[in-house]
């Protein structure tokens, strides 16, 4: 018997109305693995995205992740009980917050010292330890964008969805923090899928 793949979309199709958006895509994931979803703006790389993620409902098809059954066109599990992180590309970092106060914002619930050593472990894991309180507006796009990943790993997520993580940022940069931030899900071994429309 076939050990059931970490993330497994199949046949599904999603619809906004009567039109069909993305018809048919089937995907699997294994634990820590990295996919990518690559193809042209308006093909419906984003949609699917937010249909995994639990924001779309599924006309046809299902998705599951460690063998439990997420959406189908009969039901859906509500995407907050979903254990799923998303990094989004706007980066959408709260202006208000500091950096420690942005990555503690999906671990409120946790003990105030897991809170600190889950803050302290992912701003080494990212290269930006002396960070913490600090705020966004006085980062770069490159460190906005390791703040946003980290926040989005802080919870531990079963898997996380990058949507066009790098398309505000120039291309010299896209080309160094493509592989660092590869690396860094390598060593959380974060299984994730990114979306993007630039093949490089």
């Amino acid at each position: 018997m076939n050990r059931a793949k970490h993330l497994n979309v199949e046949n599904v199709t999603l619809a906004y109305g009567e039109d069909d958006i993305v018809h048919n895509a089937s995907l699997s994931l294994d634990k820590g693995e990295i996919g990518c979803l690559l193809g042209p703006s308006g093909c419906g790389k984003s949609t699917l995205l937010r249909a995994i993620a639990g924001f779309e409902p599924v006309k046809s098809g299902h998705i599951s992740m460690r063998g439990q059954l997420l959406s189908n066109p009969q039901d859906t599990v509500p995407t907050e009980q979903r254990k799923i992180g998303m990094v989004f590309q706007d980066i959408a970092l709260f202006p208000h917050l500091s950096i420690s106060e942005n990555i503690v914002f999906g671990i409120k619930k946790w003990s105030k010292s897991d809170q600190k050593r889950r803050v302290q472990e992912l701003l080494k894991l990212i290269g930006l330890p002396d960070i913490a309180d600090r705020y966004p507006h006085s980062l770069s796009g490159g460190q906005q964008q390791r703040v946003a990943l980290a926040r989005a790993m802080a919870p531990k997520p079963d898997l996380l969805l990058l949507d066009e993580p790098f398309s505000g940022l120039d291309a010299n940069l896209r080309e160094t923090l493509v592989p660092e931030i590869r690396d860094i899900l390598r060593k959380e071994q974060m299984s994730a899928i990114l979306v993007t429309h630039d093949q490089m």
